[in-house]
């Protein structure tokens, strides 16, 4: 059992290098109708946030910039990669799911509408097991939180 255990974190490692070092939707959009920006005043992460959303309030499209540890820039592109086409309440209701994956390693109230962003995102769950590692992993969905609420500054404090 442990072998695959070891295959299984050795994949999410990979998936979080491949993001941190080529972020998906890693540019400004021009044309956002919302914005953030996340600060992580302890390590230094920041991103500015920019959402494009439909008459009909549905994130047609996400993206971002800045600078941040691998753990903050891979969440950043994977964010933007799911929250794409989901209204504001399931984009909240999604980063409430990473935010409980991100602090215990799980999410138990996960149902089946959540089970296929949630596993794209279980890469990430590692950082449970690091304290100070899980704001670098949430400062984007903070950022996504404030740009959706119209508050435009997030902090992961």
């Amino acid at each position: 059992m442990s072998g695959l255990f070891d295959d299984l974190r050795d994949l999410y490692q990979e998936v979080i290098l491949d993001h941190g070092r080529k972020p998906r939707n890693f540019r400004r959009l021009e044309d956002a109708t919302a914005t953030a920006r996340g600060d992580n005043p302890m390590c230094g992460d920041r991103i500015e946030l920019f959402l494009r959303t439909t008459p009909d309030h549905r994130i047609e499209d996400a993206a971002f910039q800045g600078r941040g540890c691998a753990i903050s820039t891979a969440s950043a592109s994977l964010m933007t990669e799911v929250v794409k086409g989901k209204t504001a309440e399931e984009a909240r209701a999604l980063g409430a799911a990473f935010r409980e994956l991100a602090m215990t390693g799980t999410c138990p109230d996960c149902g089946a509408a959540l089970a296929e962003d949630m596993e794209r995102l279980a890469p990430l769950s590692g950082v449970h097991e690091f304290p100070s590692r899980v704001k670098c992993a949430t400062l984007a969905w903070h950022a996504l939180n404030a740009a959706l609420d119209g508050t435009k500054e997030a902090s992961s404090e």
